[in-house]
Formats: C-alpha cells, structure tokens, sequence
C-alpha cells in the first residue's frame, strides 16, 4: 500500500518544529511507520543547498536563482528520501515542502504562481501531498518569536532576516493557496496554547488515516 505524505508549513516562529515532533510521535505510537525530512535538505546534496540559500553570507539571490535552488534540493529529496519510503507504505512527514516556494518564492519573492507551478510540474509531478498544515501566526508576532530562537542561535538565517513586507506577502500567499485547496491544505491557529494545536493536529491526521484505509 502507498504510504502518506504529510508536510507541515508556516513562517518561522509558529511553532511549526514542536508540532511537527509531536505529530511524529504521535504516528509511531499508532504504530506508523514514519520517515522525517526538511527542506531545503534531507540529503547530503540537499543540506549543501540549504547552506547556500540561508547563510547570510549568501548574500542576495535572484529570486530565479533562489527557486531553481530549492527545487534542485526538492529534486534530490524526491529520489533519494520521499519516494521510496512512499513505495515501502511509509508515512512521510516533511518541514516543508513545495508549498512553501509557492508562499516564499512565488508570493514572497514576487515571481507568481505560474513560475513556481512551471518547476513543480517537471519536479515534484504527481508527488505531491496528502495533507498540508499550514501553522498560521501573524507576522508580526512570528518574528517576535522567530528573532528569539535566532538569539538562541546566534544569529538569523538569511531568509529570517528578510523584512516585514515580505513575511506578510508569504502569509498571505499561504492562506490564499489554503483557500484555493480546503481539502488537501489545513490551517491551525498558531496564537493557541501547543495543547490545543496538537489536540486540531492530531485531529487532522486521524481523519486521513481513516479516509486512507477505505
């Protein structure tokens, strides 16, 4: 049986890494099989990628550029992480995925939807999905949060480091591409206690378990 292919998304300071962990461990306790990721990265080739695209000492990038990066990470991860643990029925979960260069590149950076679907099209093809949560948290607030594990870490990466007008354009495309796909895309209040978004999270998975195995 095909496995299933979770990926959580939103700016960063939403919370997104704890609520990721917990719905891993969620899954194995409901006796899952599951394979982790992120992006960009997942593989070797793919943690170099991620190395260019967010060291501050990058510098600026196209945005061309920028998105013809993240899909070359994607299109390592595909081959060698997503597809066969696809094929061996496992569930991927993934920090991002192609929604996310819709949200950052394609609103963020400006380039338009049509550009980013143009890549996904020949990249991810029909890989795409199960069930996207987005993590949504007014951008404001985000980079409150975002800028203190960045203090922890000693520094922003050079996608945190971008402006205000550009989170607010990523949020914004984020909740049009919910609007656009209610089925497949979930949006969870990020402003709730971790309870309460695990408790809706949770909800989620179990509702695509059930509809998988009929």
């Amino acid at each position: 049986m095909k496995g299933l292919f979770i990926t959580f998304e939103g700016l960063d300071g939403t919370g997104k890494s704890t609520q990721l962990r917990r719905a891993v461990q969620y899954l194995r306790k409901c006796g899952h099989r599951v394979r982790v990721t992120r992006e960009p990265g997942g593989t070797r080739t793919g943690e170099q990628v991620r190395e260019i695209l967010l060291a501050s000492k990058t510098g600026k990038l196209a945005p061309l550029a920028e998105l013809a990066l993240m899909y070359a990470a994607r299109a390592q991860l595909l081959e060698q992480v997503i597809r066969p643990a696809l094929t061996r029925g496992e569930v991927v979960v993934s920090d991002r995925y192609n929604t996310a260069s819709f949200a950052y590149q394609g609103y963020g950076r400006e380039l338009g939807v049509a550009t980013v679907r143009a890549f996904d099209r020949v990249v991810c093809g029909p890989t795409q999905p199960d069930l996207t949560i987005i993590l949504d948290l007014d951008p404001e607030r985000a980079r409150v949060r975002a800028r203190g594990d960045a203090v922890r870490r000693s520094r922003l990466d050079r996608i945190e480091a971008q402006g205000l007008a550009f989170h607010k354009r990523v949020r914004a495309g984020y909740l049009a591409l919910a609007r656009r796909a209610p089925e497949r895309i979930k949006v969870v209040r990020a402003d709730q206690s971790i309870g309460e978004m695990q408790r809706q999270i949770r909800a989620l998975i179990d509702r695509l378990v059930s509809r998988h195995k009929e």
